[in-house]
C-alpha cells in the first residue's frame, strides 16, 4: 500500500486489506473498517487528498502521517487534527473490552503532555475501574498540566467506583476533550459542568458519531430499559433459508459461520425459537478459532415447554444460563423438569404473536441483559420485525439457490401489502465473508 502525503511517499504492506480511507480538501470522509474495528472515522478538511487501504495494525500508523505530515490550512486546523488523532486513539483503545463491559458502556482514555501520550486505558468490566482512572494511573505525575481525551463523558455519582471526575480533578489535567455526552441521566451533561466548575477545559463532540455507533449498546439500554436487538439470519441468494426438507446445515460457508459466533461474544444474549431447538439441537455458545469466547445467555421462546430436558442447550457445560420463556399454556410438570435440569423458567403473557415479545425484552433488560441477538427462524423473525422491536440487521447472502416453493424464508408472519410500508435499513454496509456476503444496517422504526 502507498500513501501519499505532502510530498512524501511512505508504505506499509498489511496482511490482509480491510477498508478504505480518503481524505478530500472539503470534504467528509469515511473509514469503513473490518472485523476487528469498532467504528468508522469521519475526517472534516484536511487540505489534501489522500487514499489508502487499511487493516487493523495499520491503522494508526497511517493516521499518524495525516496528523503529522499534513499542513492545514485552515485556522485551527492543526488543533483539530490533533484532537481527532489522539480521540480516534481512544476509541481504539475502548473497543479492546467489545463485548465486556455490560450493562456498562466501553470507554477508552488517553493523555497527552507536549505531544506525547503518557497514559491510556479503557474500562475492561463493569465494577472495575473506568478508563480515566486506568489512563491516569499510567500517567502519574505526568498527568499534571495534560490534556485527557476520552470517548465518553467523566461519571460524577458514585456507582460500583467512585467518580470519575474527582479524578481528573485530583490528577491536576488543564484540558478534557470528550466525544460525546454520556446518555445517562444520573451524568447527561453533569460531568462536564463539574470539570468547567474546576477550571478545566472541555471539549465535547470530537468523533462523536463514533463514539455514539460504538456504544449503540449501551445507547440504547440507558436510555429506553430495553436491549438493543440485533437480528441474524442466513440465506441462500434465492432467500431461502432451508430446502424444502428443512435441511439448514450449511448455508454460508466457515467465514460466515466464524463471524457469527465474533457477533455470540460481542453480545449479552441470544434467542431462538422451540422449532431450532427441535430441527437443530443446537448449542447456541461461543466458539472463536482463538478461544477465550464469551457465551451469550441463551433464551428459548417455548410457550408449551416442548425443549427437550437433554438438549444441548440445557446439558452442555456453560457459564451462561438458558432461559425457556413460556406461557401458562406449559405444562406444570415439564416445567419442573427444565428447572431440574439447570434452565431458568422465565413464565410471561401472550399476545396475538405467541408470546408478547415487548414484555420478555423488559424482563431481560432488568437482568442488565443489554443486547440481545436474535438467531430465529421464519416465524420468530417476522414476529420480531412485525412487532417494530429489531434495531440492526446482520444478514449473510450464499451464492446458492435453493428454489421451491416449501423452502422456508427469513421472515414470515402477515407481511405488507404495500411497498412503502416495508422495512428500510440505513447506514448500510457490505463485507465479504469467503464466498458469502454479510450486509448490516440499522432498522428505520415505523412510524418514525
Amino acid at each position: 500500500m502507498k500513501f501519499r502525503t505532502g510530498g512524501k511517499r511512505l508504505s506499509f504492506k498489511p496482511a490482509s486489506p480491510q477498508g478504505l480511507i480518503r481524505c478530500n480538501s472539503g470534504a467528509d470522509s469515511k473509514v469503513w473498517m473490518g472485523e476487528g474495528n469498532y467504528f468508522k472515522a469521519f475526517f472534516r478538511p484536511l487540505g489534501v487528498m489522500c487514499l489508502a487501504y487499511l487493516c487493523p495494525e495499520d491503522c494508526f500508523r497511517a493516521l499518524f502521517v495525516l496528523k503529522r505530515e499534513i499542513h492545514f490550512s485552515q485556522d485551527g486546523g492543526q488543533l483539530r487534527g490533533e484532537n481527532i488523532y489522539y480521540m480516534q486513539m481512544a476509541l481504539e483503545t475502548a473497543g479492546k473490552a467489545l463485548g465486556r463491559t455490560s450493562p456498562n458502556p466501553m470507554v477508552g482514555a488517553v493523555v497527552v503532555r507536549d505531544g506525547q501520550v503518557v497514559g491510556s486505558g479503557y474500562h475492561a468490566r463493569a465494577g472495575t475501574p473506568h478508563a480515566e482512572v486506568h489512563a491516569l494511573r499510567e500517567a502519574g505525575a505526568k498527568a499534571c498540566g495534560a490534556t485527557l481525551y476520552v470517548t465518553l463523558e467523566p461519571c460524577c455519582h458514585h456507582g460500583r467506583t467512585g467518580p470519575c471526575t474527582e479524578a481528573v480533578i485530583k490528577a491536576g489535567i488543564t484540558k478534557v476533550v470528550v466525544a460525546m455526552e454520556d446518555p445517562n441521566p444520573k451524568v447527561a451533561g453533569k460531568g462536564v459542568k463539574i470539570l468547567q466548575n474546576a477550571g478545566i477545559t472541555v471539549e465535547t463532540g470530537v468523533l462523536e458519531e463514533q463514539s455514539r455507533r460504538l456504544n449503540e449498546v449501551f445507547i440504547k439500554y440507558i436510555s429506553t430499559r430495553l436491549p438493543f436487538v440485533v437480528m441474524k439470519t442466513a440465506m441462500s441468494l434465492d432467500g431461502k433459508i432451508a430446502t424444502a426438507s428443512g435441511e439448514s446445515q450449511w448455508i454460508t460457508g466457515p467465514a460466515s459461520r466464524a463471524m457469527v459466533h465474533r457477533l455470540r461474544d460481542r453480545y449479552d444474549a441470544i434467542l431462538v425459537g422451540v422449532g431450532t431447538v427441535l430441527a437443530d439441537n443446537p448449542s447456541l455458545t461461543t466458539r472463536l478459532s482463538e478461544g477465550g469466547g464469551k457465551d451469550p445467555v441463551r433464551v428459548v421462546l417455548d410457550s408449551r415447554a416442548r425443549t427437550p430436558v437433554d438438549a444441548q442447550i440445557i446439558t452442555q457445560s456453560s457459564h451462561s444460563p438458558t432461559i425457556i420463556v413460556t406461557t401458562s399454556d406449559a405444562p406444570r410438570v415439564k416445567l419442573q423438569q427444565l428447572s431440574d435440569a439447570g434452565a431458568q423458567i422465565m413464565q410471561l403473557s401472550a399476545d396475538d404473536n405467541g408470546i408478547c415479545l415487548h414484555e420478555l425484552l423488559c424482563k431481560l433488560a432488568e437482568r442488565e441483559i443489554t443486547s440481545l441477538l436474535v438467531e430465529g427462524g421464519t416465524r420468530v423473525n417476522g414476529t420480531f420485525i412485525n412487532s417494530n422491536l429489531v434495531d440492526k440487521v446482520c444478514w449473510f447472502i450464499a451464492p446458492k439457490i435453493i428454489g421451491g416453493h416449501a423452502a422456508p424464508g427469513p421472515v414470515g408472519g402477515i407481511g405488507i401489502t404495500a411497498l412503502a410500508d416495508a422495512m428500510k435499513l440505513s447506514d448500510i454496509s457490505l463485507q465479504r465473508y469467503g464466498e458469502d456476503i454479510g450486509i448490516e444496517g440499522y432498522v428505520a422504526k415505523r412510524g418514525e
